[in-house]
């Protein structure tokens, strides 16, 4: 099927490389005769009408986005809420259901004479792209979270910048940790998968590195924290993944919203007063959240970027459908969405990085 017109959208949170995905699908499209529309905060503009009185797209053309590809967030905006795969309604009785409205979305992009879309996200946003492919939508998809944590591909741009912004911080930790004698616990994103805590701690020689894939017991990180005391290194430097959970434990829940997934977080706060009761060393909880998403992608994360929108745009003009693009090194590639959605690639347990760190004596309260 020829091409004339496509739509963009990017869901789910935030990564630093948005921009420059959109940038470089625009101007690949453009280059060959085709119009490009963006589709306003995720799926909002389509499941929200009301609340866009001047259209749910925005036409992009070279003005728009000229000078964007060193930009955080991205211009056509984004979002975790409202999936349309099960939407939030209200019952007549007052109680909240969930249904699926990706019909509604599919029928307004055929409304527009939409031949294909390029959804740029992370998991929940490529499960409800494939949910779009099986109701005759055309998609390509691209990868984009700052936790690494999808499958089939060797990265997702946004995960270079979220490291190089955590060692950063960690390295700045370190000479007030020492200053003052303390432990400095430091909480990272990372909801089931503990790549950037892996790396970053790794890359910033952390003591202890606590991940979603290995369940701690707090008494072997307090452990840890008194062999750096005996040696006369007397502060520690804690990294602690959100998803991060004790030995037959739960995950740390801040709460949760109709239409939204659980919320993780405060786990650092547990393991920071568990260390100073253990330890009787003062202690600090640093919880760096939504700074891991902003800001200036670095330069991998933005020929990353580059690389996988130029990309998208050749699946389609090769005549390829409900894939995903993927790195590959030292190609992408193209993947099936369903073997996609729904999967989740954790941090193995024996990889070089995680030798690596157990190598330099780096605890994970196992």
């Amino acid at each position: 099927m020829s091409i004339k017109r496509i739509a963009i959208n990017t869901g789910g949170g935030d990564a630093p490389g948005l921009n420059a995905v959109i940038r470089s699908v625009v101007l690949a499209a453009l280059n060959r005769g085709w119009e490009c529309l963006g589709i306003l905060d995720g799926y909002n503009g389509l499941l929200y009408p009301e609340a866009y009185p001047h259209g749910w797209y925005r036409h992009l053309d070279r003005d728009s986005v000229r000078g964007i590809t060193h930009l955080g967030g991205t211009i056509i905006g984004t979002t975790n809420r409202g999936n349309p795969t099960s939407f939030p309604v209200q019952g007549p009785d007052g109680t909240w259901i969930e249904v699926d409205r990706t019909e509604e979305i599919a029928a307004a992009l055929r409304a527009e004479a939409i031949d294909a879309l390029i959804a740029i996200g992370g998991d929940g946003s490529l499960s409800i792209a494939h949910a779009l492919a099986e109701r005759g939508v055309r998609v390509v998809g691209v990868p984009k979270t700052i936790d690494n944590d999808l499958d089939e591909t060797v990265a997702t741009f946004g995960f270079d910048t979220a490291v190089a912004f955590a060692s950063d911080c960690l390295d700045r930790l370190h000479s007030t940790a020492e200053s003052h004698q303390r432990i400095m616990v430091v909480e990272v994103m990372g909801r089931y998968a503990g790549w950037i805590a892996l790396f970053a701690g790794v890359a910033a020689t952390a003591d202890a590195i606590l991940i979603p894939e290995i369940p701690y017991d707090i008494h072997k990180v307090a452990d840890k924290v008194r062999q750096r005391d005996e040696a006369g290194r007397k502060f520690s430097i804690i990294v602690v993944s959100e998803g991060a959970k004790p030995v037959g434990g739960e995950f740390t829940i801040i709460g949760k919203q109709i239409g939204q997934a659980e919320r993780l977080g405060g786990v650092g706060h547990k393991v920071g007063e568990a260390l100073q009761q253990l330890c009787g060393k003062e202690t600090r909880v640093v919880q760096l959240g939504h700074l891991l998403r902003g800001g200036t992608p670095t330069a991998t994360d933005r020929l990353l970027s580059l690389r996988f929108g130029a990309a998208a745009v050749r699946a389609l003009a090769e005549g390829y459908a409900n894939v995903m693009v993927a790195l590959d090194p030292p190609t992408v590639r193209y993947v099936p969405l369903e073997k996609v959605a729904g999967r989740m690639k954790t941090v193995p347990l024996d990889s070089d990085t995680m030798l690596t760190a157990r190598d330099l004596g780096i605890s994970f309260g196992d």
